[in-house]
């Protein structure tokens, strides 16, 4: 069946049973298809038989915990995974984003919220899947000495170095690489480069842009690459080629 046509299939991976009807139950009501696991051991036969959507998963689990399922699946999937964490430390929630989750929530929660924040990441992704499908008729970029393979993800700089970038960095380079000369808000990084979109955590995007900006740009000319613009976002300051 047709993305488009069938329902939601969301993926959940707790071993609490009440969350797990819970969860299936409140979404079921509104439509959604749900297989629900208490732990990650047949997490790779449901990926490879069942069309998934969104996977929600439980930080805290018997045998493999969610973090490494998180990192598994990331290294070779795009699939949105949002987090069911009983733990209050921060860390523990910067942890699990930084190793490829999308979004989190803290037990308990509400299922409304949990509803509403699977359609904003479900949106998200769409969103992503529409900037992919314009990046496939794109080859490279170059900008300022530099290129970028979009299809082989390699940077290289000006002196012909290869510079290895994270998911995050290369997502947000091309952000940028696609709208030169043009603010960027933390919003709309967030959003094209699948960032946590939180509140609590917009400031992550700061974070990332301060690390690829340790890779592209030069101290020694003075005129960053990237530039801030106080209270908007952000600006690639660069005459941008387009090989295609």
């Amino acid at each position: 069946m047709d993305a488009s046509t069938r329902a939601v299939h969301i993926l959940v991976i707790d071993d609490d049973p009440s969350i797990r009807q819970m969860v299936a139950d409140y979404l079921g009501d509104h439509d959604m298809h749900v297989t629900a696991l208490e732990s990650g051991s047949r997490v790779d036969e449901v990926l490879s038989c069942s069309d998934i959507d969104l996977l929600l998963l439980d930080l805290k689990l018997p045998g493999i915990d969610g973090m490494q399922i998180a990192q598994s699946i990331r290294a070779r999937s795009d699939l949105p995974i949002i987090m069911l964490t009983g733990r209050k430390e921060e860390a523990d929630r910067v942890m699990g984003l930084e190793l490829g989750a999308d979004d989190y929530l803290v037990k308990p929660f509400s299922p409304r919220e949990l509803l509403a924040r699977i359609r904003a990441l479900l949106r998200r992704t769409r969103k992503q899947e529409t900037i992919v499908d314009a990046l496939a008729r794109i080859r490279a970029y170059r900008f300022a000495g530099w290129e970028l393979n979009v299809r082989l993800r390699r940077l290289t700089s000006p002196r012909g170095e290869i510079i290895p970038l994270t998911n995050s960095e290369f997502n947000l380079l091309v952000a940028f690489l696609a709208a030169p000369h043009r603010v960027l808000s933390r919003e709309q990084l967030l959003d094209l480069s699948r960032l946590h979109n939180d509140e609590v955590y917009d400031r992550s995007v700061d974070v990332q842009v301060g690390r690829l900006r340790k890779k592209i740009d030069n101290d020694s000319t003075g005129s960053p690459l990237i530039r801030t613009e106080r209270g908007a976002g952000y600006l690639l300051a660069a005459t941008v080629e387009t090989v295609r």
